[in-house]
Order: C-alpha cells, then sequence, then structure tokens
C-alpha cells in the first residue's frame, strides 16, 4: 500500500503508474474521498475535545441545576457524534477499499507493454540440447521409467493431482538437498520450515488479496492456503519494529504450495506443468529503506537462482517483465525460463520481485533509522527452487534409449549414480 501523502503529492506519477500496469484506479476521486475523510475526522475529533472539556468543567462546577443542564446540552452532542462517527466509518471503508487497490509505482527501467509477450529478454545462458532422435516429453519419460503416477494420482486428488515415485521422488529430494547446500554454502540466509495454512490479514499484507482471492484455496475457518513461502515468511515479522542493525535480514523458506489455477482452464492440462500442489524454496529479504538497496539485493537474489539454474546445466533466459505483467504491488520483476524441449520455448520457473515498502506498510514492518525516526523497510522475493526444474532436467537430459541422465551436482544425493533407468 502507498502511503496517501505520498499519493496526494505524487497524483499524476502514481496515476501514470497504474496506467502503465494497465490497473484501472481514478486517483482524483481517491483524493476527494481522502478530503472528506479528513474533514469528517476533524468534525468528530473537534466534538470529542469539546465533550471532554464540559466534562471536566461538570466535575469542577459545584452548582447541581448547572450540571444537570450541561449533562443533557452533552447528551445531544454525544447522539451528533455517534452519527459522524458512523459516517467516517463508511467513508474510512470505501477509502481502504480503494487505497488497497492502488498500484505500486513500476520502476522507469520497466518495459512498456500489456501481456507477457511484452517482457524483455535481457540474458540468454546455455546451449539447447540437439537430439539426434525424437524427443520425448517428460509425461511419457517418468511413466515409462516408473517416476510417476498421474492416473492414480488423479484417483485420489482430483484434476492435476500426481505421484511421485521411485527415481522421480528421489530426483525431487536430491534437487532439495542441492538448494540447502547452496545456500549453506552462500552464507547469510536463515532456512526457514514455514506454514501454508495462513490467516487472511497476512495474504492482505502481502497484496496477494484482495485482487487474487479467485486463485486461492480457503477453508471453512477463514484461513487460506498459500502458493508460496513468501507469504509466510513476510508474515513473520508483521507488526515489529525491527533493529537495523539486523538489516538485511536473508531468509530461504520451504514449504508446500496451493493454486487454484482459476485463470488457467484448459493451459498445461498434461503432464506436471501446472499443478495444485506442489513444493518450493522461496527467498524473501528485507532492507533499509533505499531504492539503491532495493535494487541491490534484487539483482543479489536473482543471481542466486540463475547459479542454481547454472548448476544443472539447464539452459536458460531470463525476461524484465513488462508493465502489463507485474502485480499490484511490484516495483520490478524478472522472470527466469528454462528451456523445455518437447514445447520448444522456455517455461517460467521463477519471478524475482522488490515492492519497497509496499507490502511493509500493509503489514507494519518498520525499523529505527540512525535519527531515530521509525521507517519501513522494503522488501523483495525470488524462487530458489520451484517444481518445473524437475521437468526440465527430465527433458533435457534425456537419452535415446529413454534413460535420464543425472546432472553431475546431483548424483550424490542418488547413490553416485550416473543415469535414471
Amino acid at each position: 500500500m502507498l502511503d496517501i501523502k505520498f499519493i496526494r503529492e505524487n497524483k499524476d506519477i502514481v496515476q501514470g503508474g497504474a496506467k502503465k500496469k494497465r490497473i484501472e484506479i481514478d486517483i482524483e476521486k481517491l483524493i476527494a474521498l481522502d478530503d472528506t475523510r479528513l474533514k469528517e475526522l476533524k468534525e468528530v475529533e473537534e466534538l470529542r475535545t469539546e465533550v471532554n472539556r464540559v466534562s471536566n468543567d461538570i466535575a469542577r462546577d459545584q452548582d447541581p441545576a448547572l450540571k444537570i443542564q450541561l449533562i443533557e446540552e452533552m447528551r445531544g452532542v454525544k447522539e451528533e457524534i455517534k452519527a459522524k462517527e458512523e459516517k467516517l466509518k463508511s467513508t474510512m471503508e470505501e477509502w481502504q477499499k480503494i487505497m488497497l487497490q492502488v498500484p505500486n509505482v513500476p520502476d522507469i527501467s520497466v518495459p512498456e507493454g500489456a501481456t507477457d509477450a511484452d517482457n524483455q529478454e535481457i540474458k540468454v545462458w546455455g546451449e539447447k540440447p540437439v537430439f539426434n532422435f525424437t524427443p520425448k516429453n517428460h509425461i511419457e519419460l517418468m511413466e515409462n521409467l516408473g517416476m510417476i503416477d498421474i492416473v492414480r494420482g488423479v484417483k485420489v486428488a482430483g484434476f492435476r493431482g500426481y505421484f511421485l515415485k521411485g527415481n522421480g521422488a528421489l530426483l525431487e529430494f536430491a534437487l532439495w538437498q542441492f538448494v540447502q547446500d547452496f545456500f549453506l554454502q552462500k552464507g547469510g540466509f536463515t532456512p526457514m520450515i514455514v506454514p501454508s495454512l495462513l490467516k487472511r490479514e497476512v495474504f492482505l499484507g502481502t497484496g496477494y488479496l484482495p485482487q487474487g482471492e479467485e486463485d486461492l484455496y480457503k477453508t471453512q475457518d477463514g484461513e487460506y492456503l498459500s502458493g508460496t513461502a513468501e507469504v509466510a515468511m513476510m508474515g513473520h515479522y508483521m507488526g515489529e519494529v525491527l533493529e537495523k542493525k539486523d538489516l538485511p535480514i536473508k531468509m530461504l523458506g520451504f514449504s508446500d504450495a496451493f493454486r487454484r489455477e482459476a485463470g488457467s482452464h484448459g493451459k498445461d492440462t498434461k503432464g506436471i506443468l501446472r499443478v495444485h500442489e506442489f513444493y518450493k524454496f522461496e527467498q524473501v529479504l528485507l532492507c533499509e529503506a533505499s531504492h539503491t538497496d532495493s535494487v541491490k539485493f534484487h539483482e543479489e537474489i536473482q543471481k542466486n537462482t540463475e547459479e542454481i539454474t547454472e548448476a544443472l546445466g539447464l539452459p536458460y533466459h531470463v525476461v524484465a517483465n513488462c508493465g502489463g505483467d507485474l502485480g499490484l504491488g511490484q516495483v520490478k520483476k524478472y522472470d527466469i525460463e528454462v528451456w523445455l524441449p518437447s514445447e520448444n520455448t522456455y517455461r517460467e520457473t521463477g519471478s524475482a520481485s522488490y515492492f519497497h515498502d509496499f507490502q511493509t506498510r500493509r503489514l507494519n514492518i518498520r525499523y529505527k533509522d540512525d535519527d531515530g525516526k521509525l521507517k519501513f523497510v522494503h522488501s523483495m522475493n525470488n524462487t530458489a527452487l520451484s517444481g518445473r526444474p524437475l521437468i526440465m532436467i527430465v527433458e533435457n537430459y534425456q537419452q535415446e534409449d529413454g534413460s535420464i541422465k543425472i546432472p553431475e551436482v546431483l548424483r550424490k544425493y542418488m547413490g553416485n549414480k550416473e543415469f535414471i533407468k
């Protein structure tokens, strides 16, 4: 959420940012509503001050008749306060609703564009595999090798359900262990296993609600199942004042993730590229309220994921997301997309975003600066490992006989085997 003071002082910039993100918002209407809010708030506060003043007079005055008169007068004032408070409450609810819809201002470097088709390629790494045979997709390869059971997965879990088994499960475990070791060697990141069943307020704070409600699973008790460990990790510090000396705070969270894929009916219905439940490692970083620091650490967490992908030997490219492909709170975002031979294209495996204080203002995560002033920290996140690299390994490392060559960095986690046969 943006600061209303910032919005009022930079309404053209905020309106322009919304336009770049292709988000409809009427900033002039919000400012007019804010004027009403401030006016009504002032009226209520003035009446409350009057009641307090007269109450003190009543307590001091010894004349019983005058006391009765003042009490009667105040009864009318209190009724007026009650009516104005109800009006203010209604105004506040409308104001808060619009404030939650105001998008963050994208960085000037964000490309223009309406959809992911307009994202700008900024890096390409690795050689795409060249097969002297007709390559298979991950479904056929994994089923032939007993690595996956989709039929029984659908039987027990419904559409998009699946079982990873045998070497499929072992390869996934190997990826998890490799990522843990990667960050252990890098240092500075606190490993965390985080909950996926979370309160609504954390989703509001991170910006996944109210806009993304259709893609979340909701329980009968009012909690939601998260689609990323980012939500829980951001909620970890909500409502707290952090020590400046502890910044930046770097976290590596692991959790299962749940997504309804409500807007993706008919997309990627075969295989496990797009599923309702998967596991993922997420990087979350909190730093001082500095644009320079946000940019620096954003590049750092992006580099981490690139290094992981390179160590796995997977060809990829990185795109800078255009304005229309940014979320409500994102200032800038990179997608890393890995080559998928069966589709002859790159597919997304992770996203790196920074938000300035958009999330932390909602979550009230602050620190005390050297001048003694409280400031909201800046936040950012990036996927360290999603469920998709497993698919890319299977397809990129397939052999003519149907076996899968295991990436060298994973072999020590799989009994030093070179191939899955």
